[in-house]
């Protein structure tokens, strides 16, 4: 397939700038995962689609005030940067703007000081690592000093930088919010564990590589970036019992399904695993693990509405989008959502 079949038409005014309030009150778009019938209902109505015995399986990642301004120590130079990736203790690969002012062996300092940095070394694709020190804890160092990296889309100021968290974000790493999961509240996700479904976290750590474009017109030549997962023992006994007794496993977020299709892929089962995942999922490729899909509205010729169209089918999910398009839906990482499932 090229990536021309991927582009729809998007009117900018449909591309969300601010988070719906309360986060429950966002639209939803429920998609008949064979054969393509629409139902239009708002997210908090997500309930009427599980049934006692599914598995709701969640991206515990917590997104970083990942973006840091500071001065290059020698010549005062200012300078950004947007951290993607840790190392290892002190190390993060990131970008840095303008790059050539933060060569290899640049010396910076951020916060008036509370924090340094020391280029070690500029990699092929331009990206630096980067050794850190500062003083106290560095995730604590960071919270003072950093800003939310909202994609580039997103004009607006954002007033409460916890609305680009999810309530249930936990675990430090991310240069971008797994967005599929901004929908849910705690009384959402209690109200579905009363129903019987269980509840999960897997942590994949989300990189800008998400927004990336797609440059080769024939996808299967795109090149995917690798981000790094954590599927927890308890995760699997969870999906495995499930799949056992016959309910549906449903995965919030492209995020969630690249790790669960990833360790499936790798072992032909679910199992605890840890690792980097490329995965690119694309029409042609046969699910494992996943039943039903809740995601956002993605950019058009990207990698995450390649997926989605691998999980229903292409002409389904431009269908889907044609409509959601029409009905002036809400697209993007503050939109409105979906949910590709059977039980339509």
């Amino acid at each position: 397939m090229k990536k021309s079949d991927f582009y729809y038409d998007l009117p900018e005014e449909l591309i969300a700038q601010t988070p719906a309030e309360p986060r429950d009150s966002s639209r939803l778009l429920v998609l008949g995962k064979t054969d393509g019938k629409i139902e239009h209902k708002t997210f908090r109505d997500i309930t009427e689609y599980f049934k006692p015995g599914d598995c709701l399986i969640l991206n515990n990642t917590k997104v970083l005030p990942a973006r840091i301004y500071g001065t290059r120590t020698d010549t005062g130079a200012v300078v950004e940067f947007l951290l993607l990736k840790r190392k290892s203790e002190t190390d993060w690969e990131v970008i840095a703007g303008p790059g050539k002012k933060a060569r290899e062996g640049h010396k910076f300092i951020f916060g008036n000081g509370i924090m340094s940095a020391e280029v070690l070394e500029v990699l092929p694709d331009g990206n630096r690592i980067v050794h850190f020190e500062c003083e106290n804890n560095f995730y604590e160092t960071l919270d003072r000093i950093g800003e939310m990296p909202l994609p580039h889309y997103i004009t607006h100021k954002l007033e409460n930088p916890e609305r680009y968290q999810t309530v249930y974000a936990e675990i430090n790493g991310s240069a971008a919010a797994p967005t599929a999961g901004l929908h849910f509240t705690p009384e959402l996700l209690k109200k579905i564990e009363n129903m019987g479904v269980k509840i999960a976290f897997v942590t994949l750590h989300v990189g800008l590589g998400t927004f990336r474009p797609v440059k080769a017109e024939n996808i299967e030549e795109h090149h995917m970036h690798s981000e790094h997962y954590s599927l927890p023992g308890e995760t699997a006994l969870i999906i495995n019992e499930t799949k056992k007794n016959g309910g549906t496993v449903f995965a919030v977020g492209t995020t969630c399904t690249r790790t669960l299709e990833s360790v499936a892929s790798k072992y032909g089962e679910i199992k605890a695993d840890e690792g980097d995942t490329d995965i690119f999922i694309y029409p042609g490729y046969e699910f494992k693990c996943v039943d039903s899909l809740i995601t956002n509205f993605h950019l058009p010729e990207s990698t995450l509405i390649m997926l989605v169209s691998a999980f229903c089918g292409y002409n389904n999910i431009m269908s889907a989008y044609k409509t959601a398009v029409e009905q002036k839906y809400r697209f993007f990482s503050f939109g409105d959502a979906m949910c590709i499932t059977d039980r339509i």
